[in-house]
């Protein structure tokens, strides 16, 4: 199955400002360069309620699954 990545994109909008920031640059850095392995990944740490990836991104609280790791890191590049 293929992801769209519109609706992946448009989940990247987060009602958390400091998110909101972070994803905004992530997109405009990262998106469009990922493959789909990395587009899943990042589609499953989108469910996330804002406040624990908020926390998993500022390093105050565990990356909770290995498959995220990577897409956090790309996520706390400043």
């Amino acid at each position: 199955m293929t992801l769209n990545r519109g609706r992946v994109r448009w989940q990247c909008r987060r009602a958390l400002l400091e998110l909101d920031l972070v994803f905004a640059r992530f997109l405009e850095r990262h998106f469009d360069h990922l493959n789909d392995g990395q587009l899943a990944d990042l589609d499953d740490l989108l469910i996330v309620e804002d406040h624990d990836l908020w926390a998993m991104i500022n390093g105050s609280q565990p990356v909770g699954n290995d498959r995220w790791k990577e897409m956090v890191e790309l996520l706390r590049e400043r």
